[in-house]
């Protein structure tokens, strides 16, 4: 089969007519047509080289040999209901137990994150036999029903908080009540859910389970202040619920120092289900939870057996069996100390440079740059976020924003992002915060200074093109980005 079968203008004219509208493209207002992909690198119909700042899916990089391999061998071989018994899915089993604590021993795979928080959701109203359930503000758990509702980043927008869902404040010491300057927000957090426990007891009801992402991704690249996880756990299960740690988007040694993000709360915290999701099958649809064998004995205990058709297959697994192989071959994790340290590192660099640049944290590959429109107030610079976008795919750099104001920054590249990927991104950051200047010289000799200047964080953009003598600057003039291209000259006239 051909790599393109339309014309890019044909392709989105049919997605248009025959896909949901609902189902968005990355820059709708210019998608980029995607035929193909390697490593941290994307390309288009044409051939343009991308660099991917944001497919945490592909999580040991686009097509990968070593999955790709993997998956044709044992398609070739069986691709069987999951009722049958094979090794794969012990072998994965048991492979992801050695990463995670040993209470963390009892695993149902199903095929996709909101597939594993619901049924952890399942797990710990039938463990607990509560209902109630608390989240994090702008949280998002998946597209079910069951976690729209319990995902304010969500529910917001649609019917509004169900009486059953208690949310807690984001424990965000940027932006949130208790900031970098509390001489404990890890405690201090853990105590907004702590009364939110005593509130719902109050009116009668009882909480199920504390669920929360181990980093915050939609609400904004968040980091827990040290502490947090384990006393609100401490509170949750004194009122009889369990901690679910949510490791779609930063398990699998995203962080580097750890497989588990969960881990940076040190090793006297565990919680009591942990799902994951994304990277597992590095593109191909595979998820997971691992729980206790208290909680899988309860569950079990119901009588009604749990099944899913393709949940745990072995393709499925023996692709799961593969990415860790390759994490572990390659040093991932330690390749997201490195570059991750460094990326870092120059955006912190970029902070002393541009005020727009209000913050900067992250861990590993799991890093957020805010802008703000100043540092006092904090408010978020949304509209200058969504430009420094736009320019960066310009610079054929893909990234995207996130946070309650889609004002921050996101990178959560493959992998395998190098430390000249980190430089390269960084360095047209740079450039687009504090505008372009190149050197152009003509046929005839003449030499020309051109700078884009971006005025007042881009709600004005305009080049100046200079003439340049390397002893003298004579006049300049000015001109406007016209809308069908850019018509320069000279003050004499000179194209």
């Amino acid at each position: 089969m051909a790599l393109e079968v339309f014309h890019k203008d044909e392709t989105l004219q049919m997605r248009r007519k025959l896909i949901g509208q609902s189902c968005r493209l990355f820059f709708s207002h210019d998608p980029v047509k995607i035929m193909r992909a390697r490593g941290q690198y994307l390309y288009d119909e044409n051939g343009m080289q991308y660099l991917d700042c944001i497919s945490n899916v592909q999580h040991v990089g686009h097509c990968h040999p070593s999955i790709t391999q993997a998956a044709a061998a044992q398609m070739d071989l069986l691709y069987s209901n999951t009722r049958f018994l094979h090794d794969n899915i012990v072998l994965y089993a048991n492979r992801l137990a050695a990463t995670l604590p040993k209470k963390l021993c009892v695993f149902y795979f199903v095929n996709s994150g909101s597939e594993a928080n619901d049924l952890a959701l399942r797990l710990a109203r039938q463990y607990t036999r509560h209902q109630d359930v608390i989240v994090l503000d702008y949280a998002y758990h998946g597209h079910l029903t069951s976690l729209i509702d319990i995902s304010p980043y969500k529910f917001r927008k649609l019917e509004g908080q169900k009486e059953g869902v208690h949310v807690a404040p984001l424990p965000d010491t940027y932006h949130g009540i208790y900031r970098e300057d509390h001489l404990d927000p890890g405690q201090a957090y853990a105590d907004t859910v702590k009364s939110l426990i005593e509130e719902a007891h109050k009116k009668g009801r009882k909480i199920s389970s504390f669920f929360a992402e181990s980093l915050p991704s939609v609400g904004g690249q968040i980091i827990f202040p040290t502490g947090y996880c384990k006393r609100v756990a401490e509170s949750v299960h004194e009122a009889g619920g369990v901690y679910v740690a949510d490791e779609i988007q930063t398990g699998f040694g995203r962080v580097g120092s750890h497989f588990w993000a969960f881990q940076l709360q040190g090793e006297d915290f565990c919680p009591d289900i942990v799902t994951m999701g994304k990277p597992m099958g590095n593109g191909h649809p595979i998820a997971c939870v691992a729980t206790t064998e208290e909680i899988a004995d309860a569950f079990t205990a119901n009588g009604v057996e749990y099944f899913n058709t393709f949940g745990g297959n072995p393709v499925s697994c023996a692709i799961g069996l593969a990415v860790l192989d390759v994490i572990e071959k390659e040093d991932l994790r330690g390749n997201a100390v490195r570059v991750g340290g460094h990326l870092k590192q120059l955006l912190l660099q970029l902070q002393t440079k541009h005020p727009l640049v209000g913050d900067v944290r992250g861990v590993g590959l799991f890093i957020g740059m805010e802008l703000v429109k100043d540092r006092v107030s904090r408010k978020p610079a949304t509209e200058e976020a969504a430009h420094l976008v736009r320019r960066l795919k310009e610079e054929r750099i893909v990234i995207s924003t996130d946070g309650p104001w889609d004002s921050v920054i996101k990178f959560k590249p493959p992998m395998c992002f190098s430390i000249e990927d980190a430089e390269r991104v960084s360095t047209c950051i740079d450039q687009i915060l504090g505008g372009t200047h190149i050197l152009v010289a003509l046929e005839s000799g003449a030499v020309f200074l051109v700078c884009r200047v971006d005025y007042e964080f881009w709600r004005k953009q305009e080049l100046w093109v200079i003439p340049y003598d390397y002893n003298n600057l004579h006049s300049c003039c000015q001109l406007p980005r016209q809308s069908h291209g850019l018509h320069i000259s000279s003050p004499d006239g000179t194209k």
